[in-house]
């Protein structure tokens, strides 16, 4: 049977909610996170980098958000939750999962790594660590984060879901950077059509089921982001 190796409060949340989307039979093997919110290294035995979301299927190992999403869609979707080929919906779904972890994720970190910097700092470091970790979030972060929720904003002005008009996978894959960014980059100022599709993902039925089944998850919290793929 298709086994999500799921680690609690991270990205495999996601592919818990497109296996409940597919309606498609699945078992959990659930890890916990270390003290310092690391992935236990019982992970490296089913994946050599030891991340989560992994998941085993008929003899494969699949890791990387989108990567397992392409694949579950291929083997298990019949069509659903992804755009016909050869569609300017088609090629907005690639995007979108592409973009997802490729674009939108690498700010979201840096934003987490720069606000936790100055905390974990030697006290007599800190004030350094806090100027620097400012100014590196004033100048260069910040601004990519500005400048990616007006880009999520101005897409949902044009149609209700990234992909179209149609729920599809790469909704699911975007979840993770929109909740992210609602956590800590402030979406929730100026970006009602991105806070709209977040309380839409969020009442669907399958994402509350996923929820129960994947145990707490703290939406695009730091725990959430710290160690995934």
């Amino acid at each position: 049977m298709l086994t999500v190796h799921h680690l609690n409060n991270s990205r495999s949340q996601r592919v818990l909610w497109l296996l409940e989307e597919l309606g498609t039979p699945y078992e959990i093997i659930r890890y916990n996170r270390q003290p310092n919110m690391l992935a236990p290294p019982e992970l490296r035995a089913i994946h050599p980098l030891g991340k989560s979301p992994v998941i085993t299927d008929n003899g494969n190992t699949i890791a990387e958000s989108g990567a397992i999403i392409e694949y579950l869609v291929k083997t298990y979707g019949n069509g659903r939750l992804i755009p016909p080929d050869n569609t300017p919906e088609r090629l907005r779904f690639t995007y979108w999962l592409h973009y997802a972890e490729g674009s939108a994720m690498p700010p979201l970190l840096l934003k987490l790594i720069f606000l936790m910097l100055p905390k974990r700092a030697p006290l007599l470091m800190r004030p350094v660590v806090n100027a620097i970790a400012a100014k590196a979030l004033n100048t260069l972060v910040d601004p990519q984060l500005k400048q990616h929720m007006a880009f999520w904003e101005g897409e949902l002005s044009k149609s209700e879901w990234f992909a179209g008009s149609e729920f599809t996978a790469a909704d699911i894959q975007m979840s993770f950077p929109l909740e992210a960014a609602s956590a800590r980059a402030g979406l929730e100022q100026g970006h009602p059509k991105a806070m709209a599709w977040l309380a839409k993902i969020h009442a669907r039925p399958a994402y509350q089921r996923a929820l129960e089944k994947g145990g707490p998850y703290s939406r695009g919290s730091r725990t959430a982001s710290a160690d995934c793929s």
